[in-house]
Formats: C-alpha cells, structure tokens, sequence
C-alpha cells in the first residue's frame, strides 16, 4: 500500500471512528444487557415482596378509596392508578411505578415496583430502532463497522501487520465465531 494511501487510510479509520464512538458505546452497552436479558431486567429495576391484609376485600363493594387504603396499609406512597379483578380470586392495584396483586379471600399476595435503570433503559430503546430515522442511521452504523474494521487491518505494516502479528489475530477472530456456529447453530 502506498503512502498516499495508507495516509487516506488512517484518517478514514480515526475520522469515522471518533464520529461513531458514542454508537459504538450505545450498541456495546445494549448488547451486553440483551445478552443476559435472561439474568436481570436490562431496563429496569424490579422490587417484589409479599404483602398480606387484614382488611377484607369483597369484589362487589371494593372502591377506590378501599384501594388507596390497601396501599397506605403496605407503606406504598407511590400516586395510584386504578384497580381491576382479573378473575374471581385476584385484586390488581396499580400505583405509579408498580403494582399489587392479591388472593381477595386470603389477603395474601405480592407487591412489585419497577424503576428505570437510567443509561441501560435509553441504549436498549436506541437499540430497538425507535423510528425509521434511526433505522437508517444505524444501517449506516453497520456500515461504517465494516469500514473500521477493514481500515484497521491496515493501520500497521510489518510484523505487526497483517504480515505476522495481524493475520494471527484476525484469524482466532474468526475461528471464535465459526467455532460456536459448529457447536450451537449447526
């Protein structure tokens, strides 16, 4: 590669790598809360507990009144937002921010409260393309991965290059991925 282009090829590399840092970081961040959307909540903070009541819950009288009441008796001081019987044994009051489900004849049941957690719940709603402009944009992110990654193969020359040092690497990269597509896909 000569020097002129090798020269094109750095600045492209840094150029585009410094305009899609933050993608970069958004997309990483997302990624590993997707991964282990299977070990915690990656949007949000969820608190459950056990709640039972004294009061007794008859179906055909409850109120509103009687449903801010079960939440001032569980030290809730979140704003209600209504109630509704889902079947014929089962109280669901929601307040801001959570919920309290309960067996009407027993009084026995669960509270849960969600909170957003602050920087993973806006990158996964970045993740999930949010509009079609933000589609395109990320298409063009992928794009320019491609790009930086193809310009990175030949930042150096040499051993360090795709001679020795590089091709070792970028080989065990992409026998990683082939390894588990054997294992688990095919």
């Amino acid at each position: 590669m000569g020097k002129k282009l090798r020269k094109l090829n750095r600045a492209t590399h840094r150029d585009v790598g410094y305009f899609f840092v933050a993608m970069i970081i958004v997309y990483s961040l997302s990624g590993i809360a997707i991964n282990h959307i299977d070990d915690w909540d990656p949007s949000y903070v969820v608190n459950k507990w056990e709640v039972q009541t004294s009061s007794p819950i008859n179906k055909n009288t409850f109120n509103t009144v009687q449903a801010k009441a079960l939440l001032e008796e569980f030290d809730i001081d979140y704003r209600y937002r209504k109630f509704y019987f889902p079947n014929e044994d089962r109280l669901k009051v929601f307040f801001k921010g959570g919920s309290i489900s309960l067996n009407i004849h027993s009084g026995n049941g669960r509270a849960e409260t969600l909170k957003r957690r602050t920087i993973f719940h806006a990158v996964n709603w970045l993740h999930y393309n949010p509009n079609v402009y933000w589609k395109w944009f990320s298409d063009i992110f992928a794009v320019a991965l491609i790009l930086l990654s193809l310009t990175g193969l030949f930042i150096l020359k040499g051993k360090n290059g795709l001679k020795w040092r590089g091709t070792i690497l970028m080989t065990i990269g992409i026998i990683i991925p082939l390894i588990f597509l054997m294992l688990f896909y095919f």
